[in-house]
């Protein structure tokens, strides 16, 4: 039976999560609906990669917390209409509320919806993250077993640089590898790990 640790919390459910995802209903939802299943599609995973720009030196929740408000401002992440925003779009996104008005992370966005069309030239943006998927996932016990990047993360940092991307690093990336499914960092005993179906 597994019971309630520093590292995981068992529910009222009778389910076991990590402590970040036991504090409030939207972290919940997320952690048991969303984080760690596999996405492939290309507009998704340009969403997801945005939202880990965003979030970077930030916590999740705020970035979570804001989704709708960024499917809003960018067009539901679709690049084919994000690469058309111009200076007076920025000007617009820096000025919104609702979002973090970071400029350099709303210029970014904008880049790499580009650097995403561009891709597809080359694969398209789905294989060459799904390409960085290692021989391996990690194997943690305790939330500070779970490595903040990998070679293969620092790997895809460099691939999408590359190809033009912006704040994309090996840790950000790693961030994302995680929560696309590209690895599985679920605690060992958290009712969600191994249920991508693409690691065991």
């Amino acid at each position: 039976m597994i019971e309630s640790t520093p590292n995981l919390v068992l529910g009222e459910d009778g389910l076991a999560r990590p402590l970040w995802a036991s504090t409030n209903q939207l972290l919940r939802d997320y952690y048991d609906h969303e984080w760690g299943l596999p996405i492939y599609d290309e507009a998704e995973l340009f969403e997801r990669l945005s939202l880990e720009a965003f979030q970077a030196g930030l916590s999740w929740e705020l970035v979570l917390r804001k989704r709708p408000a960024f499917r809003s401002a960018f067009a539901d992440f679709d690049p084919d209409e994000v690469a058309t925003f111009d200076n007076a779009d920025i000007e617009r996104l820096c000025s919104e509320p609702a979002i973090i008005r970071n400029r350099r992370k709303i210029e970014a966005v904008i880049n790499n919806a580009r650097a995403t069309i561009d891709l597809r030239e080359h694969g398209g943006l789905s294989q060459l993250i799904w390409s960085h998927r290692p021989a391996e996932t990690p194997m943690p016990v305790l939330a500070s077993d779970i490595p903040t990047q990998s070679p293969e993360s620092q790997a895809l940092a460099r691939a999408l640089k590359s190809h033009g991307f912006t704040f994309v690093g090996p840790t950000t990336m790693f961030a994302l590898m995680g929560a696309i499914g590209v690895v599985d960092i679920h605690l060992l005993g958290a009712h969600r790990r191994g249920s991508s179906g693409v690691w065991r």
